[in-house]
């Protein structure tokens, strides 16, 4: 059976690409123009390159193959209205729609996103994929995009006979996260530049549990269904924990107020706007980080058979990645 990948580079697609090359499938990844990763390198894979914004890229990449794996996105969240954001999102997912309905591929797993559903606040009122849509209240196009994107599968299902489904991971953590993406987390509180902990509930995930559950959706799942993909829902002062244990350092000890996190933010997003760079949490972030998600997985446990591995391993196998490439050492 032949895969394709787009956006293998990143934590998922570099897990996902080791977990389908480890059941003996033969992947293809596209990747962006002369880009070629540390995350990928040696690896027995065939690479096609160009712009998932090329339609006939994304046609050439597509043909022959029998299953796709749309994991490539923007996920810039900075300024929060970008339409080169929207354009990579929604415009890139009509591309390989269009080139999967063409070649009759058997499987299209799209890479959603879990804030596309409204998330719960508690253990026993967690979101789940009956949940509507809720975050365009945040005023983000990444998370407007991608739920758009979303619409546009599921849409395809329906009227066109698509052959996909869509999964819509949590807060991954991992090894091979070369931008860092997540892993930023873990670096900055391996060099205490965390001081200390917003009151809000995220739900984390091994990465490597995401691509097990993906790699299974190939012949698992239900055509035009959403599989959120998480596991741990953790404060974030119990994140920060388990991630100063693994890194042997303390963690963040002060209990930061609400509208000083808020403030943080304004502060920031007003300073990335008048010097032009992208600061690394803006006024959106930090309030989310200050509100409680919730999240199920139940339907990917029975459905998709997605694993719960421990979060701590996942941020071991993480610090590890990070200090064997010399993240730490930066």
């Amino acid at each position: 059976m032949e895969i394709l990948v787009t956006g293998p580079d990143g934590v998922l697609g570099s897990n996902l690409v080791r977990e389908l090359l480890k059941r003996n499938y033969k992947v293809s990844v596209l990747l962006e123009p002369n880009k070629d990763p540390i995350t990928l390198a040696g690896l027995d894979i065939k690479r096609y390159y160009g712009d998932i914004l090329d339609a006939s890229i994304i046609d050439d990449a597509i043909k022959g193959k029998d299953v796709v794996f749309h994991c490539a996105a923007s996920t810039s969240v900075f300024p929060p209205r970008n339409k080169n954001v929207v354009r990579v999102n929604v415009e890139g997912t009509k591309n390989v729609i269009q080139a999967a309905l063409k070649h009759s591929i058997k499987r299209l797993i799209y890479v959603g996103s879990a804030a596309s559903f409204g998330s719960g606040d508690s253990e026993q009122n967690s979101g789940n994929e009956e949940n509507p849509y809720t975050n365009e209240i945040a005023g983000l196009d990444y998370l407007d995009s991608k739920y758009e994107a979303q619409q546009l599968i599921i849409e395809a299902t329906k009227k066109q006979k698509l052959p996909a489904i869509v999964v819509n991971p949590t807060f991954m953590i991992g090894p091979y996260d070369s931008k860092p993406s997540s892993g930023a987390m873990v670096i900055a509180i391996h060099k205490r530049k965390i001081p200390g902990h917003t009151v809000g509930i995220k739900n984390f995930v091994a990465v490597k549990d995401v691509a097990f559950a993906m790699a299974n959706a190939i012949n698992m799942g239900r055509i035009g269904e959403c599989y959120i993909l998480g596991n741990d829902n953790l404060s974030y002062k119990e994140a920060f924990s388990k991630i100063a244990r693994v890194a042997s350092v303390k963690g963040p000890r002060w209990n930061l107020p609400k509208p000083l996190v808020l403030s943080f933010g304004r502060i920031n997003s007003m300073l990335g706007t008048l010097f032009h760079y992208s600061p690394g949490m803006t006024k959106e972030l930090c309030k989310f980080s200050c509100e409680n998600h919730y999240f199920s997985s139940e339907k990917a446990r029975k459905e998709l058979l997605l694993p719960h591995t421990p979060i701590e391993v996942a941020i071991k196998e993480c610090y590890d990645w990070f200090k064997n490439n010399g993240y730490l050492d930066k």
